[in-house]
């Protein structure tokens, strides 16, 4: 069985370094988009264009990885408060104690790891 405390534990910690990054990664995009409209950008031909739209580009896909992610660990720390933590989605078997300490918000045993991947 596995300590569902020291996940509960880990899942807060995550959940407060996601909390404390997604303000950074809008600042980072606010500030990508307040470049792009300051200046008289030509992504094509300026190669500044270029570099704002890469920056522009990477820090929306980290929000949105961090908003997801931040979504993932608030489903787990429901699932630790309705009972049903451990258990896969899918079968519902217990997830392996050394899956939940490499991914604690998973909902899926290793066996259904990629039928969840695939649902999204």
């Amino acid at each position: 069985m596995a300590d569902f405390e020291r996940f509960r534990i880990l899942l807060e910690e995550e959940r407060g370094r996601k909390l404390a990054l997604l303000p950074a990664l809008r600042a980072d995009i606010s500030s990508a988009n307040a470049a792009r409209q300051d200046s008289n950008v030509d992504d094509e031909h300026d190669p500044e264009g270029a570099t704002i739209a890469f920056e522009l580009s990477q820090a929306s896909a980290l929000l949105n990885q961090s908003s997801t992610g931040l979504r993932e660990v608030e489903a787990a720390l429901q699932r630790l408060a309705d009972g049903t933590y451990g258990v896969c989605m899918v079968c519902g078997q217990p997830i392996a104690e050394g899956r939940l300490e490499a991914r604690p918000w998973t909902p899926y045993c290793i066996e259904h790891a990629a039928a969840g991947r695939q649902g999204r």
